[in-house]
């Protein structure tokens, strides 16, 4: 595979950290690599390969030459630097919220849409929750069909970045919160960013839009209710998925243990299933607690847990860019 000239923005951040943690375990081929950060960040110095490089503060021509821009430092910059990088050039892998939404934007989980990237070379990542939860929902669309989901996830306090690690530990030493409302180290929050005026929050909102657009089913019925537990990593996602037909417990598991990236695991009386403990450090969605949905006539109950920093943001970025590498050097031979 040939290289590619990468630059890593907000190189200096949790996810670009693990961004460049997966780029080595990956044996990603980067060619000159240049890391990117804020001013405030500009001057640090990170390890690659057992190599350093010194931090650069973003500008407009700190592009130029490269090929590969993974962009993990807000939606601001996002959207300001993001086009620019698109314009010189390069292919644009972008992990905020900025471009989710945006109908021209390919929101890309390479398992289950990879060929959307032909929309445009910029690229979003979706949130770390519905990343997880597309996998299985993929898995059981081009199978049985669905026709309704509704979530219920249990959220790490790394979905809120570093501060929100640093306000679990900070509660778990008896000192008062500064990020979250209440003491995050004794009760779960029904809260992850800003109240919608249709009584969701944007978080809430931002799995029903990713995973109708992800899916390709702009009208599926979706709901979500997103809680923050005392968890460092590894988000948990309670699913309950409608099927258009009727199926066997046995045919599901074989439809999702076939269906890349996703590990089951499902065997409650020996108390194997789905945990943060287990999908630390990795970046498979685990699926258990598989099971007939007594409320509904073809309702199937799944639960699934990935580590939101790896799957869920830097790995999931990392490799949507291996994929079109491959693909660009395959269609060049």
């Amino acid at each position: 595979m040939r290289k590619i000239d990468t630059c890593v923005v907000g190189a200096t951040g949790l996810v670009g950290q693990t961004m460049l943690k997966v780029l080595e375990e990956y044996d990603f081929p980067v060619g000159r690599l240049k890391l990117l950060a804020s001013k405030r960040s500009a001057g640090k110095v990170c390890v690659f390969k057992g190599k350093e490089y010194t931090v650069e503060e973003l500008t407009k021509t700190s592009f130029e030459g490269y090929g590969l821009a993974l962009f993990s430092a807000g939606a601001g910059v996002s959207q300001t630097f993001g086009p620019i990088a698109r314009e010189q050039g390069l292919v644009v892998i972008d992990n905020s919220s900025a471009w989710r939404e945006d109908p021209e934007i390919p929101l890309i989980v390479p398992e289950v849409n990879l060929e959307d990237h032909r929309l445009n070379k910029l690229i979003a990542n979706p949130n770390c929750s519905t990343i997880q939860s597309v996998l299985p929902l993929k898995a059981l669309q081009q199978t049985f069909g669905i026709t309704r989901v509704n979530y219920s996830t249990y959220q790490a306090v790394s979905g809120s970045g570093q501060k929100g690690i640093e306000d679990l530990h900070r509660t778990q030493k008896g000192e008062e919160p500064l990020l979250y409302p209440y003491d995050i180290s004794q009760t779960a929050l029904p809260e992850i960013d800003v109240a919608l005026e249709n009584g969701y929050t944007k978080e809430e909102q931002k799995m029903i839009n990713e995973t109708r657009k992800i899916l390709h089913q702009p009208d599926l019925p979706v709901s979500a209710t997103c809680v923050r537990v005392p968890i460092e990593t590894g988000h948990g996602v309670s699913i309950a998925v409608e099927l258009e037909k009727d199926f066997t417990l046995a045919e599901v598991r074989q439809c999702l243990q076939n269906f890349s990236g996703i590990k089951v695991i499902d065997d409650l009386p020996a108390h194997r299933y789905p945990t943060s403990i287990l999908a630390k450090g990795t970046d498979e969605v685990y699926v258990g607690r598989i099971r007939q949905d007594m409320a509904s006539e073809n309702g199937l109950l799944l639960y699934t847990v990935a580590d939101n920093i790896r799957k869920g943001a830097a790995a999931n970025a990392v490799q949507i860019a291996k994929a079109l590498l491959t693909e660009m050097t395959e269609g060049q031979e």
